[in-house]
């Protein structure tokens, strides 16, 4: 049984592109940054984002952002750029120096459900209980 072996960034010979060789990872979602939630009602809002389809959130070196999972239109098959000459400058300007080639993606904090927000809103902003309501007390039957 043979196995693949990903080419790294220092195989590559003079004139080869990283791009030939990857998944285009970053092709497969954009990530937008958000404003950092710093009340239960804002984080709420973050839950209800999470309760769309295919759409994530992280925290990378302190900044949140909001990653809607969905490809590029303009993805080839062979997952290289069907647009590429005239491709947005976002595109353009996008470096393979460090992009997610090698890796899995790793962030400070990711939120995959709305579960999970629900539960970071809880630790952070714990809800005092409330008390269980008290009924009036039994009356003791009087016996003669």
């Amino acid at each position: 049984m043979s196995t693949v072996t990903q080419k790294t960034r220092e195989d590559l010979l003079p004139g080869e592109c990283l791009c030939d060789f990857c998944t285009a990872k970053c092709c497969h979602y954009f990530a937008l940054p958000i404003e950092t939630p710093d009340t239960r009602e804002e984080l709420e809002n973050l839950r209800w984002y999470m309760l769309h389809e295919d759409v994530s959130i992280f925290v990378d070196e302190g900044t949140w952002y909001l990653m809607v999972h969905n490809k590029c239109q303009k993805l080839r098959p062979d997952n290289l750029c069907g647009i590429y000459e005239n491709r947005p400058q976002i595109c353009r300007d996008y470096s393979t120096d460090n992009c997610e080639y090698a890796g899995d993606g790793c962030y400070d904090q990711l939120f995959e459900t709305p579960e999970q927000i629900w539960e970071y809103t809880e630790a952070r902003f714990p809800q005092p209980r409330k008390a269980a309501a008290r009924s009036a007390p039994l009356a003791l039957p009087i016996l003669n």
